[in-house]
């Protein structure tokens, strides 16, 4: 029986026509080797299993080969390519950095470096994972790589060049490789299933492809895996088995669901997933992924982006035909926001249900509830499919009804309520208009804005749960009216009352609220000053006294017309825009005002020679 050989050592390149994905950096070195031009020194850098260290020691034999082919190739007959292949060549000296990283390591290295070849012209000297020397094996090297022997060449080879200090990196030529992609990888694994007698499907290939993350040693691996699971008979339904991958038919069920608004139905699909065993980390960002291949598969320019062979890009884009950007925009980053809570949610099945939820209502919000940016999404899908349903986001608005004469119109209309609302007097706001003259008739308050209208009925729904009701449906009933509202509506106190009793009551109201420090002291700075009738003006210093105080306004007129039995006093609250107001001076600035009215206290303090600490 012959001894067993995995594909990754099997099928490693021997030439440069062999190397996978590289096709520009190979071509490179060939140019190179043919015109003579080549460097002491050089850096191979690139994520694991893209062919770093095969295309060093490919460089390495043909650069000693004693007859090379006119394509730039190794001849593969000399004596020097014989013993290369045979392992014997003692020209290409490997080494280790991961395990052979300090400074001895690499003094033994420089003592070999003396030695000439016994055959060939270069000496080559390969070291592995350079970014693992220590710092001291760095500078060590430095000298010896800068300026080598005529007849070495250094090859370094690392995955991670961040990490290589920038003295080594100005002495080399740096090779970028590239991540193998899925086609690549797909096309060289149906060469090595025929070589081996391997019946593989393309479906199959292209999920190692893809499991592989663009490294072609571990799409080798992958594939002795599957088909030895399979007994040479390389299916869809084995491999997504063996590499527990999630069927994409499970995304495109789950896209349905989405287009057409199915809560429960994703998240049955959901429970199917996870009794396979399927983590649900893994799911969400399985559904990201999905979303962005459907982006990128839109448009004809970009579906090059979508790592997949030609029939699943064909698939793909009819899919996608159907997904307005907005809505994958949306349900991407409902995917994100997802993968970005998952570690730290208590309950992460019911995260993922509700990002499954809301994704669904991206294009079919529940009555009621436009979602997230449900309403639009569903206009522009509709307008999309030139469907003849009129767009959600287009409510007709019910006419405004007449309001009293006192009410100042406003840019939204508005409904006039059917219960008659507390008489609470208005809040005035002005900073620089004087305050508007007193009025006795009535006052009635605008009531709040009502709910948007109803995209079928046009009346102005009440939301509950996740149903409307409207106002119409409830018959002839009417609401019942409050008593004591009126009442209270009917006869408006007027006793009369003194300045004295409002400054008590505004005290009053001060001592019950000792813990709002900033409204409590600008209350304290500037009592109620009178300007006519009932109307009063209270100044304030800044902003945030301003927003304190019309916060608090209602609650201090209700104590204000209780504690002095007459509801029509107003107040108007203004920003002091010219000095500051003595009530708010601090000690120096009343000791200026004392001064300056009483020049007996200006000899005293220059007597005395007094400053304020």
């Amino acid at each position: 029986m012959d001894h067993y050989i995995v594909s990754a050592r099997k099928y490693r390149p021997s030439t440069f026509d062999s190397v996978v994905g590289q096709k520009a950096l190979t071509a490179t070195l060939k140019n190179a080797i043919a015109s003579g031009r080549l460097a002491h020194s050089y850096l191979f850098c690139g994520s694991r299993g893209v062919g770093k260290t095969s295309c060093a020691r490919i460089f390495a034999k043909t650069i000693n080969c004693l007859s090379p082919t006119p394509q730039g190739e190794a001849c593969n007959e000399c004596e020097s390519c014989r013993a290369f292949n045979e392992g014997n060549s003692l020209n290409i000296i490997e080494l280790d950095a991961a395990s052979n990283n300090s400074v001895d390591d690499i003094r033994q290295l420089v003592e070999q470096v003396q030695i000439p070849p016994g055959q060939g012209k270069y000496r080559v000297f390969i070291v592995d994972e350079v970014h693992m020397l220590s710092s001291a094996a760095f500078n060590a090297f430095l000298k010896t790589l800068e300026e080598p022997p005529s007849y070495v060449i250094f090859i370094l080879a690392t995955t991670e060049k961040h990490k290589i200090i920038p003295t080594i990196l100005s002495r080399c030529q740096i090779y970028d490789f590239n991540r193998i992609t899925v086609r690549d990888i797909s096309e060289h694994l149906s060469y090595v299933a025929r070589s081996e007698g391997i019946s593989a499907e393309p479906s199959a290939l292209n999920i190692i492809a893809r499991k592989a993350d663009g490294a072609m040693r571990d799409a080798l691996s992958i594939f002795d895996q599957v088909a030895a699971s399979s007994r040479g008979n390389i299916t869809y339904k084995s491999t997504i088995e063996n590499l527990n991958v999630l069927d994409f038919n499970y995304y495109n069920r789950l896209l349905d669901c989405f287009l057409e608004g199915k809560v429960l139905e994703s998240w049955l699909i959901y429970k199917e997933i996870r009794d396979k065993g399927f983590d649900s980390h893994f799911f969400i960002n399985g559904i990201a992924d999905y979303m962005r291949d459907l982006m990128v598969a839109r448009d004809p320019s970009t579906i090059v982006l979508l790592e997949a062979d030609d029939e699943a890009r064909k698939a793909m884009a009819e899919k996608a035909v159907k997904c307005h950007p907005e809505f994958l925009y949306r349900a991407m980053n409902l995917c994100n926001e997802a993968d970005l809570n998952y570690r730290t949610a208590s309950n992460k099945q019911f995260l993922v249900e509700l990002t499954l939820a809301k994704i669904c209502q991206l294009l079919s919000p529940s009555p009621g509830n436009s979602g997230e940016g449900g309403g639009q999404l569903q206009k522009i899908a509709a307008t999309d499919a030139k469907t003849d349903t009129p767009p959600a986001a287009k409510s007709p608005v019910s006419p405004p009804s007449k309001a009293p004469a006192t009410v100042q119109p406003s840019a939204q209309p508005s409904v006039q309520p059917s219960v008659q609302q507390a008489p609470a007097t208005a809040v005035s706001v002005a900073t620089d208009a004087p305050a508007p003259p007193y009025s006795a008739p009535k006052k009635t308050v605008s009531p709040p804005p009502p709910p948007p209208a109803s995209a079928t009925t046009g009346k102005r729904p009440i939301k509950h749960g996740i149903g409307t009701f409207s106002i119409s449906s409830a018959g002839n009933r009417q609401p019942q009216q409050s008593p004591s509202l009126t009442n209270e509506a009917a006869s408006k106190r007027e006793a009369s009352y003194t300045a004295t009793q409002l400054n008590a009551a505004w005290q009053e109201y001060i001592n019950a609220h000792p813990s709002s420090h900033i409204l409590i002291n600008t209350m304290r700075a500037s009592f109620p000053a009178h300007v006519a009738d009932h109307t009063y003006r209270v100044m304030v210093e800044n902003e945030k006294q301003h927003e304190e105080m019309l916060s608090a306004m209602p609650s201090i007129l209700s104590t204000l017309h209780d504690a002095t039995s007459n509801d029509l006093i107003n107040i108007t609250v203004e920003i002091n825009k010219g000095e500051a107001s003595p009530h708010t001076w601090n000690e120096r600035q009343v000791l200026s005002h004392m001064v300056e009215n009483n020049p007996e206290l200006r000899d005293f303090i220059d007597d005395m020679q007094l400053t304020i600490g």
